[in-house]
Formats: C-alpha cells, structure tokens, sequence
C-alpha cells in the first residue's frame, strides 16, 4: 500500500491552489528551485517583521551508532559561521541587534532552522541565513565549545519531567529501531566516547552534512513585506547555490515497540512532585488518513469533559486534575495513542479503577458505534477555527508550514488535518480496535515509587521498575471499576452554523447599553474593524470585598476556577475567564 502523502507528484512551478483561511488577505506561491528546492512564499503587506523556516529531512535517527546527538550538534554548528560570513556568531548577533529571534530543532526524522527581523533588514539576514545551507564553516575552533553547548542543553533536560520521561519510553522498545535512540547527545556520544574508539567528531560531522543535507530533501518558508515576485527573486538569489545531490529521503520502516514491550506497567520516580498517568497504544498514524482524522475523533471523546465523561467521573471521585487525550510522537511509519491524567493523591491510589474506567469507555466507544453526527461536530468546530483563525506572529507561522510541508501536500500546507472532510467509520473504528488491553503501555510517574524501584534509564538517570500485566488481570480491573453511568456527550449546542455577520450596530464608534438593571449593565460594542464572526464576552463582578484579606482572594480565586470547571462541563470550549474582581 503507497502510504506517502507528500506531494511528490508536482513539478516545476505547477501552480498549485493552496487552501487558506477565509479571512487571510496574504499571498501564497509555491515554487521549486532548479535546484529541487520546494519553497512557499508568503506575501503580507502590513507586517513589522519578515521570518523564514528551513526544514531539512534528517534527524536524530539518522545518527550513526556510537555517535547519539550528532543531528542536533549539526544544527548547533550551522549557527557557526560560513564562508561568507566568517565572524564567529555574526549571524545570530546580526538578528539581534535588528530586533530580531533565531533558533532551531532537531526531531527525530527532520531539523528545522528559523529566525525573524525587522523588515528592513530581512534582505540580508536571509543571506547570512541561506550560508547555513551553502558554505557553513564549522570550523575545528567551534568543535569542543558547540559539543559543549550540546552537553549543557542535556544537563538542563536532566531536570526536565517531560524529556526524562519521552527518553524512558523510548528505552523500553526495540534496541533495532530509531526511536530506541538518545536523540540530543552529550559530551560522552560526541567527544569522550568517539575519542576512545580513534573517531574525530568533526570528521563525522562533516560526512553526516555531506550526506543528507542536499537541496532536494529541503523545505524552505519566507515570509515577506513585498510582492510575490520580488521575495522570488530574493529566495533563487539567495537559495538557488545550495547543492543538489539527489539524496533519497530515509525510511524507518516498522513500529518501535514488539510484543516484549506491550502489556508493560512502568513504575518511574520523576523530579517534580505530584502523580502522573500515561496509557499509551501503539497505533496506525492519523497522517494515513488526516482527512479522515480518526485520533481526532477518538481524542475528542476520550479527552471530552462534559456530564457522561470519563474525566467527569475522574473529577466526581477526586481522583484527577486533568486530562489529555491523542496522538503523541509519530512518523509516517508509526504513531501512539495517548491519555494521560494527572492524579490527585487520591487517584495516586486508585490508578487500577482509573484504567480499568479507562477502558470501560473504550468499550462503550466500540458498542456505540461511530457517530455521523459527532464527527460533523468535529468538522465544524475545525472549519471555524480555521477559516477564522487570530493571524499569528510570522515565525510561528513559517515554522508550522515548514513541519507541514513534510508530510502534508502542498494544497494542505496551511490546513495540514485541521480539516476533515471524508467521513470514514472504518478508519475510526479501525484505531479503536487498537486500543486494546493486549497492546498497551501503563507509565505510571510518582515520588512514592523512589524506594521501590530495581532499574535505572542510562542517559537522564530515572529510577524505573517494569511489571508485565496481562489482560486478565486488565479485565479485572475494569470489571473492579465504579459502575457509574459513563455516556457519549450531548450534541454541542454553541457550534455556530450561520456566521453570516448581522447589520444595525457596525457604525457604533462607542458601546451601546442595551440593558440596565438595579445590579447590573449589559453593553454592546460591534467591530467595526475586522468584521470577522467572533466574539469576545467579558464579565466583570464588583465585590469590593474580594480583596479585603488574603482570605477573600483566596476564595476569590477559589470562586472564579469553580465557574470555569462548571463552565467547562456546560459548554466546553470556554476560551478564558478573568478573575479581576
């Protein structure tokens, strides 16, 4: 089965309609350098700032064995200097002084560099940008001191909850693939180790950038204050000399984690205080079928807070603060289904009823079928939030592109699975099936574990212990769990379906009082700017006894969370709540 969605089929400047938000009055080109370069250009006339993005396809899984982190330090080394540019850091401090952000990040499978600067700078920010790809230096001088930076970045994740834990779940899969890796790197991959087997660092690094940093395997975003034709011109200026070696894309074929890895309870200690509970599936990637989104129907049901839901009940009995619910890491190759909840203390004690409750709405998903009428919802709610979309600072937007551009086809570069539009029941029930006693992973996170663990991860140093369990005994959980009712949830009255904008009040210059009462106001104030169907309702209560004491504004603050959880419950999304009262 061809599983690549890529829009490797598109040639040349074949000009291609790129879907884009209805109220989004910027320009869009995708172009193709004779170098094999795919470039989108962006065209905003009222922007301050000019960014760009590069994505390359290699990361951390490409790094050869012995040397873990050398992806990461190329990218730090890129930063370096060039050719051209030879100062040290004469790139990053020239970003700087023109108010200006730069940075970068390896994943597993892609790199991505970015920066922003005033406009009026951008023409050669972009040139000391684009040597990073022509003629970068890497000068042996930078070699220890960027390995060192590497190290200290590691130091700092040492601490980190988050990294600790992705590394944990990494080390407990297949020695044989990719993602069993150390992605970041230290002093002992990049220096003390390859010194000790006769490796210069420097040497490799070269080859590694000499190997799959080519043109072809590049995306490029420039986003720019000019016409479209003039940022052309810029871009195959600056971007037409990055070499061509016609190097083929890696594929990590097969999924990280066999049978030795699944129905596994790991018991961690993390850095932090409080509990934690992740259930993780291995399961097909949603990019196979992001028309379809069948994670995201499942994350909206799971991760749903409404009357019925599992996090309600989870809250009824005291046992959760939040909860999360869909994919985590993904390739093309493979993906994961996750929950996660955090726990209260007493949830830290009944984690055997959270999974088996877990799974007992699972069950209720597979025994209702697949609703036509949710996934409308969902679809709904995605063509609002895009179409009518805040217009985001241009880094973050060539960024996302950027990581779009790699997996998405080109007319989806901006929508990328934000859109459904095919509604395909089998596909939603397929990950259903997924999601299966037989085929999980319970990491399960607490300081009560520290004195009960007998294994220790070898890059961050978290204390584990690992527990097979079987579904037998998953089954007597879930038959152990609260019977409490658990129910999909009730369609969502707050989905508009007219966002056609109504007429009367547009030319009013200052709010209108449209009701007044003994203990109240109620004021109306229409755009008369953007005309886009959003609105934004404050309430404001005046109780000037509120901060009287520390007590009142502990109970003030205790007060307004309540509304929100109630609200939440009631008509989730509630975009935010001011507690200035």
């Amino acid at each position: 089965m061809e599983r690549s969605i890529n829009g490797g089929d598109l040639r040349g400047n074949e000009r291609v309609e790129i879907l884009k938000p209805r109220i989004d009055k910027r320009e869009f080109r995708r172009i193709v350098l004779s170098n094999s370069l795919e470039v989108l250009l962006i065209s905003d006339p009222d922007t301050d700032k000019c960014a760009a993005s590069m994505g390359v396809r290699v990361g951390s899984f490409s790094d050869p064995e012995g040397l873990e982190g050398l992806a990461h330090f190329l990218e730090h080394m890129l930063f370096y200097a060039s050719e051209k540019y030879p100062q040290e850091d004469s790139y990053s401090k020239y970003i700087a002084e023109h108010g200006g952000y730069t940075n970068a990040f390896t994943d597993d499978e892609h790199t991505n560099f970015h920066f922003d600067v005033m406009t009026e700078y951008f023409e050669e920010a972009l040139d000391r940008f684009a040597q990073f790809f022509v003629k970068p230096l890497m000068s042996p001088d930078a070699t220890m001191r960027e390995i060192n930076a590497v190290d200290s970045e590691h130091q700092k994740n040492l601490l980190t909850d988050y990294c600790r834990m992705d590394q944990l779940e990494r080390h407990l899969s297949a020695r044989d693939h990719p993602y069993h890796k150390f992605g970041c790197g230290n002093l002992s991959t990049l220096a003390v180790g390859p010194k000790s087997r006769g490796l210069d660092t420097r040497d490799e690094l070269l080859k590694f950038y000499e190997k799959f940093y080519s043109a072809n395997l590049m995306h490029l975003v420039v986003y720019g204050r000019d016409c479209l034709d003039d940022i052309q011109k810029l871009v195959e200026e600056k971007f037409l000399a990055v070499r061509n070696t016609e190097r083929s894309c890696s594929i990590f074929r097969g999924h990280p984690c066999a049978s030795e890895h699944l129905q596994i309870l790991v018991r961690a200690v993390p850095v932090k205080e409080g509990h934690k509970l992740r259930i993780v599936w291995p399961v097909t990637p949603d990019i196979w079928h992001y028309k379809e989104g069948p994670c995201m129907y499942l994350s909206h049901l799971i991760g749903h807070e409404a009357e019925g839901s599992l996090f309600f009940l989870l809250k009824k009995f005291g046992w959760a603060t939040s909860l999360y619910a869909g994919e985590g890491n993904w390739t093309n190759e493979y993906s994961f289904f996750v929950v996660s909840i955090h726990l209260t203390d007493a949830g830290q004690e009944h984690m055997e009823d959270i999974v088996g409750l877990l799974f007992k709405y699972i069950n209720l998903l597979k025994e209702c079928g697949v609703e036509r009428w949710i996934f409308d919802e969902i679809c709904a709610i995605g063509e609002t939030m895009f179409h009518f979309q805040d217009k985001f600072p241009p880094i973050h937007h060539v960024v996302a592109i950027a990581c779009n551009m790699l997996f998405y086809p080109p007319q989806d570069w901006l929508a990328a699975s934000s859109l459904l539009s095919v509604f395909n029941p089998d596909s939603i029930r397929g990950i259903l099936e997924e999601l299966t006693p037989k085929n999980v992973r319970i990491f399960w996170e607490s300081k009560k574990f520290d004195a009960c663990t007998n294994m220790t991860e070898l890059w961050y140093g978290t204390a584990y212990t690992v527990e097979k369990i079987s579904d037998i005994l998953i089954q007597r959980w879930i038959d152990g769990a609260p019977n409490d009712k658990l129910s999909l949830p009730a369609p969502n009255m707050f989905i508009p379906t007219d966002l056609s904008l109504k007429n009367g009040l547009e030319k009013a210059k200052y709010p209108v009082l449209l009701r007044k009462s003994s203990f109240s106001r109620l004021w109306f104030k229409a755009d008369t700017m953007f005309f886009s169907p959003k609105a934004f309702v404050k309430i404001d209560f005046n109780c000037p006894e509120s901060a009287h004491s520390p007590e009142a504004r502990v109970f003030k603050a205790i007060f307004t969370r309540l509304i929100v959880d109630y609200l939440n419950e009631y008509g989730k999304p509630v975009a935010a709540f001011q507690s200035d009262v």
